[in-house]
């Protein structure tokens, strides 16, 4: 499948974007909190966390417990925004030129799992993993810590479009299945990672968006063809950029 009309699309936002300049430190600290709540809501979400986006906000803003969940799920937002917070903080500090590599990776999982499973957080797993209800096959044990570095190689020498290579190493990284859990927010975490080192908007997934979402991920793992997947996250990328386009030069931040 081609998708050079959705690339182009992607290119005339970007140029809006990049036409913005610096933002002020206030209208930026508000996309930060902003994207901060909303990353955690809907990643979390996905991976069938059961706090609202309010809730979520609650928890993370104001450090508030909600009645009816479980610590657990709590502690993942908690985690999940303060991996949120390395990842945006890393990329301001090391933009595209600055390789990603596996501690990089291993931090941000460390985060995720702290207080949950610290004997696996920033653990490669050791033990086969299947994911419920799917038929994918994800690579043995003993194999993790060779595809691992082969990822990290590719990444470092990948050169096609950003919007492209932070796309596919989210699949790549979620097809390997490299820890005991936390792998798709890890996935899209380093995605986003990628996306801002190259002065892209984070990539937003919504809650309503899992089934496409997920069917896409395993029509590519299952029989190899990845079309679905590339044109649902090109057009969530596409929606994500026109979403931040309109809320710094409308800077409705209050409705957030």
């Amino acid at each position: 499948m081609n998708f050079s009309g959705e690339l182009k699309k992607i290119d005339g936002l970007k140029a809006e974007i990049d036409t913005l300049g610096p933002l002020d430190p206030a209208l930026l600290k508000n996309l930060d909190d902003w994207y901060r709540v909303e990353l955690t809501y809907t990643s979390n979400a996905i991976e069938g966390n059961t706090l609202t986006r309010q809730e979520t906000a609650q928890v993370i803003e104001k450090d508030i417990s909600v009645e009816g969940k479980t610590l657990n799920e709590l502690l993942e937002a908690k985690n999940h925004s303060q991996a949120v917070d390395f990842v945006v903080d890393f990329a301001r500090k090391n933009k595209a030129r600055a390789p990603v590599s596996l501690p990089v990776i291993l931090d941000v999982h460390k985060l995720i799992l702290q207080k949950i499973d610290e004997t696996n957080a920033s653990r490669l797993r050791i033990v086969p993993v299947r994911v419920a209800g799917s038929k994918t096959i994800f690579p043995n044990p003993v194999k993790v810590p060779d595809v691992m570095e082969e990822l990290i190689t590719w990444l470092a020498k990948n050169h096609s479009h950003s919007a492209t290579k932070a796309i596919e190493v989210h699949y790549r990284l979620v097809s390997i299945h490299p820890f005991t859990d936390g792998n798709g927010r890890v996935a899209r975490l380093l995605m986003n990672l990628v996306l801002l080192q190259n002065n892209f908007p984070p990539l937003v997934v919504p809650k309503e968006s899992r089934r496409p979402y997920i069917t896409s991920l395993e029509k590519g793992q299952t029989i190899g063809n990845t079309d679905d997947y590339y044109k649902f996250m090109y057009q969530q990328l596409i929606i994500s950029m026109e979403q931040y386009l309109e809320m710094v030069r409308e800077k409705r931040f209050s409705q957030f």
